[in-house]
């Protein structure tokens, strides 16, 4: 990954490219060659010279949207000096640029002062309109809200397989792309063929645009898997692909535990500093449950009116996977022999529970407590808490670690103490006993964080028996977050749309009649 250093030099030797490139052509258009180097000012004036907004120069210095915006500068340019033909244009696109080179020392070109901006054929006005709808929707998808599907039961009851979601980018601070040379609107593979999406080099130091909320304890949140070896999402069978941190498959979970917090799960409950966690009413937790019943099987009916939708018979019993509240009405049901939790007791070490250790006999039900990591805090470093560490110090935070018997180094140096660099979080599922989350893979660290889900737009239930029940109408248009039952908003959204485009049948109208 660039250094801030490293990126400050590849922007000045652009810069010289650029004015080797166009300081002839600066003179052309009557400017001063000197212009042509002078980094920010030489591109507020060609686009004076292209006849360009202003603004355009904004664009060009965003990740991902200034690939889409430096062919459209390469080819306004050509066109600035005569040169309109397809070839013109190819050649402008396919050498990165450099045929202004070309421009600049070989041909004998004009300036074109007051060129028409209007695309000269349909097929050019329709390019030119796509491009500019992409680069919008590009600019909103990365800097401020994306869309992203439910696709797994993790969050099962508040989030449901098949849900589509707007993701806000800004209420943490949008992230930087750390990938700049990137298909826009994809993730990490292209669709159709399934090829990377990215290039591996350059990698651009993490940057995030100042957001105006931090992190709630309890809240969704979206974020990059931070273990992610994976080529794509759901594909097991190409794993061990070194991913940037802006590829890692996205997840959604529920902040738990914030930085600085001591998180312990008792009984499979959370508890924050010594107190057993208040959930948000609308957050259902769900443990598998082993279910006898007094001989007769659980009907379809049955299990619809208990609102269970993950179970397996298992011939003399059932494992169902129920809500508390749940579990309690069933037990009460005459057919029902009895209900038990299924409950890891503490003391049975899971290797597959994090911090993957034999000292620490942990489950996924009974676990902890753990200390999560805050920005600028110090704590005690020995072979006991090293392996809580261990990847932080590594992986998130880039240092060189070591270790020869009881002493730890870091970068070289003898470490008894370790200060961390950014805020860490402790991310779960509300289905306790069907999450791949914290408990098995540990911290999400803050710059992992892609945003948070706050709108529910559409709803697809693929079990559903025919169109209309495959959509589950009273989830589209309605918050994630908030008490009490969701409420759809589509009825005011439809209204708002009909009154849009009566007001603009109205515009229109009284147009062309004046």
């Amino acid at each position: 990954m660039m250094t801030i250093t490293e990126l400050f030099i590849a922007f000045l030797i652009l810069q010289l490219i650029h004015f080797a490139g166009t300081w002839k052509l600066y003179s052309k258009a009557g400017r001063k060659p000197w212009e042509a180097i002078v980094p920010i000012y030489n591109a507020i004036v060609l686009m004076k010279i292209i006849n360009r907004p202003t603004w355009w120069v904004i664009l060009l210095f965003i990740p991902v949207i200034n690939l889409l915006m430096f062919p459209i500068v390469w080819i306004e340019t050509a066109r600035s000096f005569g040169r309109n033909s397809n070839i013109d244009t190819i050649l402008a696109v396919v050498t990165l640029g450099f045929y202004n080179f070309y421009l600049n020392y070989v041909a004998d070109v004009t300036y074109i002062e007051d060129r028409s901006l209007k695309p000269r054929t349909e097929l050019g006005e329709w390019v030119s309109s796509i491009a500019f709808a992409i680069i919008a929707a590009t600019l909103v998808h990365t800097y401020v809200m994306q869309p992203y599907t439910i696709p797994t039961s993790s969050l099962e009851k508040s989030l449901l397989i098949g849900d589509f979601l707007f993701v806000s980018k800004f209420h943490y601070g949008a992230r930087v792309p750390m990938t700049p040379i990137a298909a826009p609107m994809v993730h990490d593979s292209l669709p159709f063929v399934g090829t990377k999406s990215y290039l591996q080099k350059p990698q651009l130091p993490y940057m995030r645009v100042p957001g105006f909320q931090h992190i709630k304890r309890n809240e969704i949140v979206v974020f990059s898997w931070p273990v992610d070896t994976v080529q794509r999402f759901f594909d097991k069978s190409n794993i061990h692909i070194q991913k940037p941190i802006d590829k890692k498959s996205n997840y959604v979970k529920r902040c738990v535990g914030i930085a600085g917090d001591s998180l312990e799960i008792r009984n499979g409950y959370i508890y924050i500093n010594g107190e057993k966690t208040v959930l948000p009413d609308r957050a259902k937790t769900q443990y598998y449950h082993k279910v006898e019943t007094e001989g007769q099987q659980l009907s379809g009916t049955m299990l619809k009116r208990y609102n269970i939708t993950e179970g397996q018979n298992m011939g003399n019993f059932y494992y169902l996977n129920l809500t508390d509240e749940n579990a309690a009405k069933l037990a009460k049901n005459p057919l029902i022999k009895s209900v038990t939790k299924e409950i890891e007791p503490s003391g049975n070490y899971d290797a597959s529970v994090f911090p993957h250790d034999s000292r620490y006999p942990w489950s996924k039900d009974n676990f902890g407590p753990i200390y999560i990591p805050e920005e600028g805090k110090t704590v005690e470093l020995n072979a006991a808490s090293l392996p809580f560490y261990k990847r932080i110090i590594e992986e998130y935070e880039h240092n060189q670690l070591t270790v020869n018997g009881d002493e730890i180094y870091i970068n070289g140096k003898l470490a008894t103490s370790y200060t961390f660099k950014q805020n860490y979080y402790w991310m779960m599922g509300d289905n306790r006993h069907n999450s791949e989350d914290a408990r098995y893979w540990g911290y999400v660290p803050f710059d992992h964080v892609v945003g948070k889900p706050v709108f529910i737009w559409f709803s697809w239930d693929t079990n559903g028996q025919g169109i209309s029940n495959k959509i589950r109408w009273e989830r589209l248009f309605t918050t994630v977050h908030g008490n009490g039952k969701p409420v759809s908003y589509l009825y005011y959204f439809l209204a708002a749309l009909a009154l849009w485009y009566g007001v603009s049948i109205y515009r229109k109208r009284r147009k062309e009649n004046k």
